[in-house]
C-alpha cells in the first residue's frame, strides 16, 4: 500500500504492522473480558432495580386501578396522581409524622450506638459477648420485632405498663398504642430499639481502625476525655460517621412493617407516613397509581439525600 513502509524482523520475520494489529486483538480481548465480568452484575441491576423504578413511574402516570388487572387498561393521566396524593388531607401530616420519625430515630440511634461503641471499645470480661447479644434486635425478623413489642406495650396487659405501675412509677396504664399523642413516640422507640445494633456494629469497626498511638501522643499534650474525643477520635469517625448517618435516612425514611406491625398507622393517623400511607393507597384501596406517586416521592427525598452525602464525602476527599 502508498504510504505504508513495513519493516521485517530479521530475528522474528514479523512485520511492524503486524504486532500494532496483535496489541490492537489484545486490548480489545481485554476490554471484551472487563464487559463480561460487569455484564451479570449489571444485567442483575437493570433487571430487579431498574425495570421496577421505570414501571413503578409509568404507573404513577396512568390511572392504574383494581380493573386494570382485569381489561389490561390503565389510561394516561399525566401528574393527576400526583396532584391528587399532594393535595389530600393526608399528605402534611405524613410528611410531617416522616420527618419526626425519621430525625428522631437517626438522632437517638447514632447517639446511643455511638455510646455503646465508645463503652465496648474497652477491653473488660465477658465484652465481646455482651456485643454479640446487642446484636440480637438487629437479626429478628422486623414482624416478630413488630409483634413482641406490641405485647410489651399493650395497655392492660403489657409488661412494660404493669413494671410501671409497681414501681410506682405511674398510676393508671399509658396507653402507648391506642392514644394519638403517644402512638408515634411508642413506635420511634422500637425503632430506635432495632437499629442501634446497626450504628453500634459500624461506629465500633470505625472506632477499631482508630490507632492507639494517636491517643498515647495525645495524652501528651494534655488531649483526655472530651478532648481526645473532640480533637482525635471524632476527626477519625467522621467519615463512617457519615456513612453511617446517611444509610440510617435512607433505610429510616422507608421504614414500613414495624409500624404497620405496631399500629397500622392510626390511631387517628398519628403514625401514618409517606411508606404506610403509599401501601395504603396501593394495596387497601388498590389505587396503584396514586401509590406508585407516594412511593416516587419516597425515592425522590431519598436521592436527594445521597446526592448531598456523594457531594459532601467528594468535599472532604478534595480537602
Amino acid at each position: 500500500m502508498a504510504g505504508v513502509t513495513l519493516t521485517r524482523s530479521p530475528q522474528t520475520g514479523t512485520t511492524t504492522s503486524g504486532r500494532v494489529t496483535a496489541r490492537g486483538r489484545s486490548r480489545r480481548s481485554e476490554g471484551l473480558t472487563k464487559i463480561l465480568f460487569v455484564l451479570p452484575a449489571a444485567v442483575a441491576m437493570i433487571a430487579l432495580f431498574g425495570y421496577p423504578v421505570v414501571k413503578n413511574l409509568l404507573m404513577s402516570l396512568q390511572d392504574y386501578g383494581l380493573r386494570t388487572f382485569f381489561t389490561g387498561v390503565a389510561p394516561w393521566v399525566g401528574f393527576k396522581n400526583y396532584s391528587t396524593v399532594v393535595h389530600d388531607n393526608l399528605f402534611s401530616q405524613a410528611i410531617a409524622n416522616t420527618a419526626v420519625f425519621t430525625v428522631a430515630s437517626i438522632a437517638f440511634q447514632f447517639a446511643i450506638g455511638l455510646s455503646l461503641a465508645l463503652f465496648f471499645r474497652r477491653r473488660f470480661p465477658l465484652g465481646g459477648l455482651l456485643r454479640s447479644l446487642l446484636l440480637l434486635p438487629w437479626l429478628l425478623p422486623l414482624i416478630v420485632s413488630s409483634a413482641t413489642w406490641r405485647s410489651i406495650l399493650e395497655q392492660d396487659s403489657g409488661i412494660l405498663n404493669r413494671t410501671l405501675q409497681g414501681l410506682h412509677v405511674i398510676n393508671d396504664p399509658v396507653p402507648w398504642l391506642n392514644s394519638p399523642s403517644v402512638a408515634l413516640i411508642a413506635v420511634i422507640g422500637v425503632n430506635i430499639w432495632i437499629g442501634i445494633p446497626f450504628n453500634v456494629t459500624l461506629l465500633y469497626s470505625g472506632l477499631s481502625e482508630i490507632p492507639d498511638e494517636l491517643y498515647e501522643a495525645g495524652q501528651l499534650d494534655g488531649a483526655t476525655g472530651w478532648r481526645a474525643f473532640w480533637y482525635i477520635t471524632w476527626p477519625n469517625l467522621r467519615s463512617v460517621a457519615s456513612v453511617v448517618l446517611m444509610l440510617g435516612v435512607v433505610y429510616t425514611i422507608k421504614v414500613l412493617d414495624i409500624i404497620l406491625g405496631l399500629t397500622g398507622g392510626g390511631p387517628a393517623n398519628a403514625t401514618q407516613t409517606l411508606a404506610t400511607q403509599s401501601y395504603q393507597k396501593s394495596f387497601v384501596e388498590f389505587r396503584f397509581g396514586q401509590g406508585a406517586a407516594l412511593s416516587n416521592i419516597l425515592i425522590a427525598i431519598s436521592f436527594l439525600f445521597a446526592i448531598f452525602y456523594l457531594r459532601s464525602t467528594r468535599r472532604a476527599v478534595d480537602e
